[in-house]
């Protein structure tokens, strides 16, 4: 038996060696600076990277590291964040501001270590400093490590598919009058498809991003919503689309005819094209909810077959639902399954040791004279569990590392305030949060379980919460408030989708499990972005193991300086 033990072991290392041997070191430069761009009949200077609107894309396989070198030579101090990627035991290297590290100051340079490990299929970088992100983001593509493949045919070709927006003003000053003001931030004035509006938008015709196929193949297309502030729909006239992966995390296939895609989603879809050679539309549309204003425009691109023949007089158009069809929304997000096979399997928490539940509301500050621009003269906010996040000046995993006094405090509760109708008629009582730096902390392979309940306090609709440094199992969804005693019976702890952005719908409720293994201070927030600007947010610190391999790395030589900038 013990001989058994050692060959066992022995074939394990070999296979972790091969593995190591494989994994590579790949090196990007990002410089960031401003750059000029015409979109919609007037030219105006952005914030990009290496000069590009969306992009650059990095490209990994799984198992790889990345250094990422980014130059700042813009006007303020700006971070970048690795939406998706896990980086083990490495927050140093996440992203966002003030959370993890102070914003690398103009005219300086700061390396990121991305460490990829579980992560195979689409994720997304971007910037997370105010509403910087914008305009700074792009694509990862993480291939299946060397000698494995996907988990269904190879596809003739890949393309990836952002879903971005255009503001005609200045971003940071449209964020910086409406956090002045207390009101609500302009909405963007056109959606985008690859950086580009699309045939339905003034002086965008010529520019449209055409996708260019060649009949009876299947296409990957890796589709990514960088959109600040609106969900989307997303569909592809006379064709249909497959689903097969979300988050980086395989699905069991599902084709529909659209797909709802939140903010800081990704989603990796198959289609075939079987149609006539032509043209398609390609379309995006909002999906809100709510009676906060958005951008209620359509963003176009062209599906374009390749050969010689006549162009259609008018180009078809997909059938997508109304912007605030709840109903089609859920009915798509209800479908998600992970894939559960051998070679991707799930690891669905059963006893849980850690539960909590937070409410996700939109609030009010009280202003003096009803001086400022919200409801009733009021600031507009956010919170979880009715506490507006306020982010400090140092940031929280320094302080955290280093035992800095007075920067947070570990007292996020695990419970609300008190409980009431959170779906109902809430009246008054929870209107104003209170303000703190607080954080949720854990214990190193906890097994915990969030409910997210969704309120009706303010401007109640679906939040997309995210979770830095983790994917999660979202085993439960609901409607109205969460029972603990018959919503539990509900849960799918066999084949639940993984995923590190997930919709809290419109008055109801979700459920997500994880196992706390990646020590470390982890930012926990909504991804519509006025919502997180307003501190619906919170920190997960997950507290060291017992040995050096469980426990947080050493920070690297250099980390930016926490000063104003």
């Amino acid at each position: 038996m013990e001989i058994l033990r050692f060959l066992a072991l022995i074939l394990l290392l070999n296979a972790s060696l091969r593995c190591i041997a494989q994994a590579k070191v790949l090196h990007y430069d990002f410089v960031l600076k401003e750059a000029k761009f015409t979109k919609l009949c007037s030219t105006k200077s952005i914030l990009t990277v290496n000069d590009t609107f969306p992009r650059p894309t990095i490209r990994v396989n799984k198992g790889d590291t990345a250094f990422v070198t980014v130059h700042n030579q813009g006007k303020y101090g700006v971070t970048i964040h690795w939406h998706g990627v896990r980086q083990p035991r490495n927050p140093w290297s996440d992203g966002p501001e003030n959370i993890t590290q102070c914003p690398i100051p103009p005219k300086s340079s700061f390396t990121q270590e991305i460490i990829f490990s579980t992560e195979e299929g689409t994720l997304w970088w971007h910037a997370h400093s105010d509403w910087t992100r914008a305009t700074v983001h792009g694509a990862i593509i993480i291939s299946p490590a060397p000698k494995t493949t996907y988990p269904f045919p190879k596809p003739y070709a890949e393309e990836t598919i952002i879903l971005g927006e255009w503001y005609k003003g200045d971003v940071m000053a449209i964020i910086d009058e409406a956090l002045a003001t207390g009101g609500d931030p302009n909405v963007s004035d056109a959606f985008t498809i690859n950086g580009q509006p699309g045939d339905l938008y003034n002086c965008s015709s010529a520019t449209t991003y055409r996708l260019k196929v060649d009949a009876g193949k299947t296409y990957l297309l890796r589709i990514i919503n960088s959109i600040m502030n609106e969900e989307q729909f997303f569909g592809i006239a006379k064709h249909k689309l497959t689903l097969v992966a979300t988050d980086a995390s395989y699905t069991k296939q599902i084709t529909a005819d659209y797909l709802m895609i939140s903010p800081g989603q990704t989603m990796d879809v198959l289609v075939t094209t079987n149609q006539s050679p032509s043209r398609y539309y390609i379309v995006s549309t909002p999906f809100a909810d709510s009676t906060a204003p958005f951008d209620n425009t359509t963003t176009t691109a062209i599906l374009q077959y390749n050969g010689n023949y006549k162009p259609p007089s008018s180009i078809p158009f997909p059938t997508l639902p109304t912007y605030n069809n709840k109903t089609a929304a859920e009915n798509f997000t209800k479908r998600l399954r992970s894939l559960a096979s051998k070679a991707h399997p799930v690891n669905v928490p059963r006893s849980i040791t850690r539960s909590i539940f937070i409410t996700v509301s939109v609030n009010q500050i009280y202003c003096p004279n009803a001086s400022c621009s919200g409801p009733d003269g009021n600031r507009l906010s956010a919170s979880l569990s009715n506490i507006s996040f306020q982010t400090p000046t140092i940031d929280i995993l320094q302080a955290y590392y280093r035992n800095l006094p007075k920067v947070y405090s570990g007292n996020f509760p695990t419970q609300p305030p008190y409980y009431f109708n959170f779906t109902g008629d809430v009246g008054n009582n929870t209107i104003y949060p209170s303000l703190g730096t607080k954080a949720l902390i854990v214990n190193y392979n906890d097994a915990v379980e969030i409910v997210y309940q969704g309120t009706n306090v303010g401007a109640a609709e679906n939040h997309p919460m995210h979770l830095h440094g983790y994917s999660f199992y979202v085993v439960g969804t609901g409607s109205g408030n969460f029972n603990k005693k018959t919503d539990p019976k509900s849960y799918n702890l066999i084949d639940p989708p993984e995923v590190n952005t997930v919709g809290v719908p419109k008055n109801g409720w979700v459920t997500i499990r994880f196992i706390a293994d990646n020590p470390g201070v982890w930012f926990m927030h909504c991804h519509l972005e006025r919502h997180a600007s307003w501190g619906m947010n919170t920190v997960l610190i997950v507290k060291n193991g017992r040995t050096n391999a469980t426990s947080i790395r050493p920070p690297p030589k250099y980390m930016p300086p926490c000063s104003k900038s």
